[in-house]
């Protein structure tokens, strides 16, 4: 199971745990009103709280969306209306209370806390602190529908605690949230940089070679002309090849702001995996054996240094999390219109996605591939190990 889908699964389950818990409190509100023999007491406890705690449902249950305007204000709405209710009983009973049941609604008090964590959560942060004190206070002030006891006193107090430490697993969990994507967008932010990196080598290197052949064909032309056209072809394939490899990675870029003399590091390409499984063999217990499918000569710059960049990624996530590994297979196979990549291996440790380094080198290699039109997954293989795929379209235009 993938990790996003075992987020979806706790979801879920914390969804049906909170459904089944407020169910159950909803039903011993019901049997303490309906074991009161006040008409008016009946009529208070069963309708207005049940109505109030049904109400909060569509507030706490749904996951919502970061920043949400219409959270807070339904909270601060559900609150206000919680409030009116409770003084309108106290008013009503002169303080003392007048329902003889030993509840004051248990399932809305769950309910607003609910509430206040989901407001901490996903509210809009100019709206949030507001709904979560309007709901803390609704929450606290609960009990005196029922009388003014000291006991009933303690009581607001444990719910207002209670309702404290929402918020503060919300806010938690929020800031939690708001770090990691900051790290995701670091980490794609450096792809992208690193493709501006490799598109300057690239275009430097094949201009270096055209400014040198133009020049030699100049001092040669008189002597040998077949040997200026030969190099008039060499000059024409390399500029070709330049243009369109330019305009791939220039519409895969989207962060302007790189520095201009970020530091350079040397194109490596499929061609050079050789020298790289031979590194990783000299460090780790599980050997790495290559297998090549097809010329693995003439692919576009950028699918093969990305698909370098998945074979080292595989083969560190295997260098770090499965010490156990005895062997591991890179395979590259170009097809017509493909070239795929899989890194797998044998290791037995028990591993997740998230867990290899922490997503973040995945995360910043997906950005990449799919960057270029390719698709790539990671997961355990069907015999045990850790499989990571990688393909990548060849004759596709990029478009972002």
């Amino acid at each position: 199971m993938s990790a996003p889908d075992l987020r979806r699964l706790w979801v879920r389950l914390a969804q049906a745990a909170g459904l089944v818990a407020f169910g159950l409190l909803a039903l011993f509100d019901f049997a303490a009103s309906t074991a009161d023999d006040s008409g008016i007491g009946t009529l208070l406890l069963l309708l207005v709280p049940m109505g109030l705690a049904v109400a909060t449902v569509p507030l706490w249950l749904p996951v919502h969306r970061l920043g949400s305007r219409r959270l807070p204000l339904a909270a601060l709405a559900l609150a206000t209306a919680s409030l009116a209710v409770t003084a309108g009983v106290v008013l009503l009973s002169g303080g003392g209370g007048i329902l003889l049941a030993r509840t004051w609604g248990l399932a809305e008090s769950a309910g607003l806390i609910g509430v206040v964590f989901v407001v901490s959560r996903w509210g809009a942060p100019r709206l949030a602190p507001w709904a979560a004190v309007a709901a803390g206070l609704a929450v606290a002030a609960m009990p005196l529908r029922v009388g003014t006891e000291n006991l009933l006193v303690i009581f607001g107090l444990l719910q207002v605690l209670a309702a404290a430490g929402a918020a503060g697993v919300g806010l938690y969990l929020r800031i939690m949230a708001a770090g990691r994507e900051r790290a995701i967008a670091l980490v794609r932010a450096e792809q992208r940089a690193e493709f501006a990196r490799d598109l300057h080598d690239f275009i430097a290197h094949h201009v270096t070679g055209i400014v040198v052949q133009a020049q030699g064909a100049r001092f040669v032309a008189e002597q040998d002309p077949q040997r200026v056209i030969v190099a008039l072809e060499q000059i024409e394939r390399a500029g070709a090849e330049t243009m369109a490899s330019m305009r791939r990675m220039v519409g895969i870029l989207r962060n302007p702001d790189a520095p201009p003399d970020a530091p350079l590091a040397p194109l490596a390409g499929v061609t050079e995996l050789e020298p790289l499984l031979t590194g990783f063999n000299g460090a780790a217990n599980a050997p790495a054996r290559l297998h090549v499918d097809g010329d693995l000569n003439g692919l576009p710059v950028e699918v093969s240094t990305s698909a370098y960049r998945v074979v080292m990624e595989g083969l560190t996530n295997t260098r770090q999390h499965a010490p156990d590994a005895r062997s591991v297979d890179v395979a590259v196979r170009r097809t017509p219109d493909w070239l795929l990549v899989r890194v797998a291996d044998d290791g037995a440790s028990p591993r997740t996605a998230p867990a290899r380094g922490h997503g973040f080198g995945l995360i910043g290699l997906t950005e990449r591939v799919r960057a270029l039109g390719g698709t790539i997954t990671a997961g355990p293989g069907v015999a045990g190990g850790w499989v990571l795929d990688a393909a990548f379209p060849l004759h596709v235009a990029v478009t972002r």
